[in-house]
């Protein structure tokens, strides 16, 4: 992949992720991406989630608690405004 796109991309993820949270921290940027990803295949292939939340429930409940998470970092950074 051009390096020069992974470097455009990931000025595009710290924005993001600075607009959603308020800071862009390397793991924030990280579970953001993740957050981002699964929130997608959720709404775009459901059975895909579906099959991955049965298969590896330790792993849904992780990703549960990261959309947790990153909701709230979103709420305090709103009432930051």
């Amino acid at each position: 992949m051009d390096e020069k796109l992974k470097e455009q991309f990931d000025g595009l993820l710290e924005k993001y992720t600075e607009l959603m949270v308020g800071d862009a921290t390397d793991e924030l940027k990280e579970k953001i991406q993740m957050w981002a990803m699964y929130t997608y295949i959720a709404k775009t292939m459901p059975a895909l989630a579906k099959h991955w939340n049965e298969k590896y429930p330790d792993g849904k409940a992780e990703m549960m608690n990261l959309i947790k998470e990153i909701k709230e970092l979103n709420d305090q950074h709103r009432s930051k405004k």
